[in-house]
This record gives structure tokens, sequence and C-alpha cells, in this order.
């Protein structure tokens, strides 16, 4: 497959998979602020958004009032942040438009409708007048062609690149959300611990069961990623924060798990390999190998935060020997 076209389908793949968890992060945020919190620890969660895109700096250049309504206003309309479900979306569609010969007219139709519908969502003010509504509309809109390419694309090189592109964004959100949620936690429970005026409405606040907190916030973390019903299903119990890391880091049936993100990336690269890809797929196989021999109280032991700093690192380094191996070069 020519490398233009084989770049086209693995970041149109990608940029839908990151509107989706765009909006994945956005909505459980959304919910998690109409809780009772003060007004501190609400604004860090928003800033927490930014910080797993590694947007802050982009923000405040744009933004210094640095509002609530800006930040959904910079991760949703600003065609100037690439990470934005606007910038995502247009690029989803103008790489699909770039190889439409290489897709069936179904995903090229999806792809297309897609963008076009969401202009007239933004347009009409369903952001403004229900944003849990749009943000719901994106999440269903990429699982509809996330399923059409699945369904009617020849399994070929061209679906073993859009698969690429697709896991290999998922691996990456699903670290970052986990390293910054769970940054977010000490950092929110080291305050508490030393603020020793504390305000009235904090206060009233830790007046309530301590679990109840707990619970709707690693909730949170699970319905960002679609596993409250699959924690439950494997655990059977309360949820704790090592349970949560294990099955979103090392259960390989967790969909969106670093193991079956690694796996699925790990297979597809068997699949395209060529003449200068051994090395790409030897580091892909020992991230795997790691991931499926691990064990969370290992993990935990070293350092969350360590380890997941670390697997972005190789996941990152992964994606750039994707690039040099069967890709458009990258500019420098």
């Amino acid at each position: 497959m020519l490398s233009r076209t084989a770049d086209n389908l693995f970041w149109m793949c990608r940029y839908m998979e990151r509107a989706e968890n765009t909006a994945r992060m956005l909505d459980v945020n959304l919910h998690m602020s109409l809780l009772p919190q003060d007004p501190a620890t609400r604004a860090a969660s928003w800033r927490a958004v930014l910080g797993i895109s590694e947007l802050q700096n982009r923000f405040d250049a744009a933004y210094p009032s640095g509002t609530t309504q800006e930040i959904l206003h910079f991760m949703v309309h600003d065609p100037n942040n690439p990470s934005s479900i606007y910038a995502c979306l247009h690029a989803a569609r103008e790489n699909a438009r770039a190889v439409r010969g290489s897709l069936t007219t179904e995903v090229w139709e999806t792809y297309n409708g897609i963008w076009l519908e969401m202009q007239r969502h933004l347009r009409g003010g369903l952001l403004e007048h229900n944003a849990g509504e749009f943000f719901e509309w994106v999440k269903l809109r990429s699982h509809l062609a996330r399923g059409v390419t699945i369904g009617t694309m020849l399994e070929d090189d061209a679906l073993y690149f859009l698969r690429l592109g697709m896991h290999l964004e998922r691996a990456d959100n699903t670290a970052r959300l986990l390293d910054v949620k769970f940054h977010e936690r000490t950092t929110q429970s080291q305050l508490q611990f030393h603020s020793h005026s504390p305000s009235p409405e904090r206060a009233r606040n830790d007046d309530a069961d301590p679990a109840v907190g707990e619970f709707y916030r690693w909730s949170a973390i699970l319905g960002a990623v679609s596993g409250f019903e699959i924690y439950r299903k494997v655990y059977r119990d309360v949820i704790t924060p090592a349970r949560v890391a294990e099955l979103l880091i090392l259960r390989g049936d967790m969909p969106r798990s670093l193991l079956a993100s690694v796996r699925s990336v790990s297979k597809d690269l068997g699949k395209i390999s060529n003449e200068r890809s051994s090395e790409t797929e030897r580091l892909a196989g020992m991230l795997r190998a790691e991931l499926e021999y691990g064990r969370i109280e290992d993990i935990l032991e070293a350092g969350l935060h360590t380890y997941l700093e670390r697997f972005l690192k190789r996941i990152n380094d992964l994606g750039n020997r994707i690039a040099q191996d069967f890709l458009v070069p990258l500019s420098t």
C-alpha cells in the first residue's frame, strides 16, 4: 500500500477515536461538576481535562479568563485546538475524502455525514442547550463509524492501518486519563489533609461520607471508558483505586484497557510487516508481554505515575516508528 494512503487511513480512524475520547472526558466532567464540591476542586477537575491532552499552555494563551465555558468551547468548537471535537471530526473527514477509493461507500458516507451533522448541531446551539446530549451524539457516531468500517471493509492492509490508528489513540488516552485522574485524586487528598481552615462549603461537603465521594470519583473514571458495568461483572465488589487501575491496564478482556489496545496494535503490525518494521514489531511485542504478565501490585509499588509515564513514552515511540516504517515521513 502507498505510504500516503496508509497515512490517511491511519489518521482518519485515529482522529475519530480522539473525538470520542474528548467527548467522553467532557461528559464525565460535566456530570461530576453537578456533585457537591468546593469551587477550587471543581475548577481543578476542569483543568485536568486540559492536562490529559497537554493543552494547558495553548488554552491559557487563548483564553486568559479560564472559565468552564471557555474550556468547553476550546475542547469542542475551537478549530485552532487540534484535539477539539470540531478539529478532530474535520480532520477525520478530510483524511477519508483523500482515500475515498480505498473505502467502501458506506464508510465514506458515514464520515462525511458525521461532519455535516456536527456542524448543524454546533450552529443550532446543541452544546449550549444540552451538552450531555451533544457528547452522547459524538460517542454514538464514533461507534457507528467503527461498526460500519468493521462491517463493510475487506480485511486487508487498509483495515489494519485503520485499526492501528484507533488502538494507538485508545491506549494513549486511557493511560493519560488514569495518570491525570490518579494524580488529581492524590493532590486533592493532600490539599484536604493540609487545609486547617476549610471553607464553609468544604466543611459541609466533608460532613458527607467520604466513601460516597470516592465511589462517584472512580465511577466517573470507569464511565469515561464505558467500564462501570464491566467492573461490576468482573469484581462484584466495591470500587477501589487498585482494581480500577488493574481493569484499565492489565485486563485483556476490557476493550479500552492498555493490554487490549497493545495486543491489537501488535497483531496488526504483524499483518502489515515489511523489511523495515522488525524492530517496531519487537518493541510492540515486548510491551504486550509486559502487560500480559504484569501484576497490579508491582505496578502500584513502583509508582503508578512512573509506570504510566513510561508507557506513554513507549506508545508514542511506537507511533513514531510506525510513521517511519509505513507512513508519510514526519516533517522536521
